[in-house]
């Protein structure tokens, strides 16, 4: 009887994780359809800042203000501004003899958040800008950014985020299941979610914000460890969607050894929770409140955290159960003991594998990259997977106290990509 209690109670809530997983591969469908453009191509009008936080980029700084002073767009509509922090290389040495405009945050500077705070506080509201654009000092900038943008802002949209790709998607595993990570989300994620006209997530950098929002908003106020997820959900709560752009294409750095992306990925993964802390609550109220699609999505979003622990608890409870002799029904036959919870735990790990290698494989094919120059990306997805869960419900016992910069050496100049 007590067992037959536990497994109708992790029958129920297995009820709303399945419901859960099934809104988002719906969803996700949309993002097979062509991303046709949906805005008109505009005559140039906005002026850009194009704000870059930069702590210790010398190597790689100069390439990305080279990539932004060569856009395809009218020179005096733009201004490139780097805002050094934390330095102890020749960054602001590098910028400058670039052509970029130093901005130096003032006091003790903990976070890329607090920059942005400054930079739009003391510069980009306080002068003749439109619009401000966001990059890494590892990103390399496709000619055609600024345009996109300014196509997309003429039409209507208030904050829009570009397509994210890989500088380095073949130079290691981990930089391969980065790029397919990011290739996912611009398609499944942010490309189905335009399609349904929910809103995208501003994804760290090559976004575009409107003065205008910032003005609604009260500047750039984030506080958790991942801001580009916080500022989505401030946008969402205020009423307006992330727009994407997938003609607006930026090139990433990713990293290339597990260590630096277990310690990149502690990060999100407390930003992520303390992004739920913060505005889960707010999300879920104005759908309930004001009937916001927008916000009921973003809500879902923001669960991820918490329906991964769920899920990770009734895995662990089905083979718990299974092995005290509660069992599991299979077929119609309840099957008990230590061979149905090694079957239980050995299929749902093969089956894990043997789904994630093939939906990255599937992603890659869309990308039309080639499956063999990515197969250690592709073979090695399904650890990725794993420890992005094992992060999560570390998270859960002990979050991230301080945030930690990434090295970037990938000096690579944008023709090298457009001859790619």
């Amino acid at each position: 009887m007590f067992f037959l209690i536990l497994m109708r109670v992790a029958f129920f809530l297995s009820i709303p994780l399945c419901l859960y997983g099934i809104y988002f591969v719906v969803v996700a469908l949309f993002g097979l359809r062509a991303q046709a453009r949906t805005v008109p191509v505009q005559a140039p009008q906005k002026r850009f800042a194009l704000v870059v936080a930069a702590r210790n980029e010398a190597a790689v700084i100069g390439h990305l203000v080279d990539s932004l002073n060569g856009q395809d767009y009218p020179r005096e509509l733009y201004e490139v501004i780097v805002a050094p922090n934390n330095c102890t290389d020749d960054t602001e040495a590098v910028a400058t003899r670039h052509g970029a405009r130093i901005f130096r945050p003032e006091g003790v500077i903990h976070s890329k958040g607090e920059v942005l705070t400054q930079a739009v506080d003391k510069l980009v509201l306080a002068e003749d800008f439109d619009a401000m654009c966001v990059f890494d000092a590892d990103n390399l900038v496709d000619g055609q950014f600024l345009r996109r943008m300014n196509d997309a802002l003429l039409g209507g949209a208030q904050i829009a985020q570009g397509f994210r790709d890989s500088k380095n998607p073949e130079q290691s595993a981990i930089s391969g299941c980065y790029s397919i990570c990011y290739w996912m989300l611009n398609r499944f994620y942010n490309g189905a979610r335009s399609a349904l006209r929910l809103s995208a997530l501003v994804n760290g950098s090559g976004f575009a914000v409107t003065t205008g929002l910032l003005r609604r908003l009260g500047g750039w106020h984030t506080v958790t460890m991942t801001e580009d997820y916080e500022f989505s959900a401030q946008c969402a709560m205020l009423g307006e969607r992330v727009h994407f752009v997938p003609d607006a294409i930026i090139y990433d750095e990713q990293p290339l050894t597990f260590g630096q992306s277990w310690k990149q990925r502690r990060r999100w993964t407390t930003g992520s929770l303390q992004g739920l802390q913060q505005y889960g609550a707010g999300l879920f109220s104005s759908f309930v409140l004001h009937g916001s699609l927008i916000c009921l999505d973003m809500f879902l979003t923001f669960l991820v955290p918490l329906m991964q622990l769920l899920g990770t608890v009734l895995s662990v409870a089905g083979v718990a159960l299974t092995l005290a002799g509660g069992g599991f029904v299979f077929g119609g036959i309840v099957l008990r003991g230590v061979l149905p919870a090694v079957i239980l735990t050995v299929g749902g790990f093969v089956v894990s594998v043997v789904g994630s290698s093939v939906f990255a494989a599937f992603t890659v094919a869309l990308k039309n990259k080639s499956l063999l120059r990515m197969a250690k990306g592709i073979l090695s997805y399904w650890v990725f997977l794993l420890s992005q869960m094992v992060l999560t419900l570390l998270s859960f016992v002990k979050k991230q106290e301080r945030w930690e910069p990434i090295a970037h050496t990938n000096a690579k100049r944008l023709e090298d990509m457009n001859a790619a």
